[in-house]
């Protein structure tokens, strides 16, 4: 069982920056895939980022690519997203997941399919004001 914290949200102007954790405990971490996904009221929830447990692939939704940056510390059994260049739209809840897929081959599907994301945190509220 792995337990996942998200924090780091809150109010932003248009054109600043926050920088999202997504804390684990539980089993081992370090070889969990992670992804960070967001749902705005009256929509689906939607693919943000994800990283392989070795941080060796990363995967971005064209809306965030260039802006956003999904990174992890082992260590700290800790992912972020560094969320620079806000925009309104990117207001919603913003969730992170982990799944215990490791195989190169099945990480692009993992990625951008919540379904198949095992373990997911509460969320946190990612507010942009324009």
């Amino acid at each position: 069982q792995v337990q996942l914290v998200e924090s780091g949200g809150g109010l932003v102007q248009a054109g600043g920056s926050l920088r999202l954790s997504c804390a684990a405990s539980g089993r081992t971490f370090n070889y969990y895939a992670v992804g960070w996904f967001r749902q705005a009221p009256g929509k689906e929830r939607e693919f943000v980022a994800a990283i392989s447990w070795s941080g060796g692939n990363t995967a971005y939704a064209a809306s965030v690519k260039d802006r956003f940056t999904i990174s992890r510390d082992n260590a700290k059994n800790t992912v972020y997203l560094q969320m620079n260049s806000l925009k309104p739209e990117d207001t919603a809840v913003y969730y992170c997941a982990a799944d215990s897929t490791t195989a190169p081959s099945k990480l692009p599907r993992l990625f951008v399919t919540s379904s198949m994301w095992s373990y997911w945190g509460q969320g946190t509220q990612v507010t942009v004001s324009s």
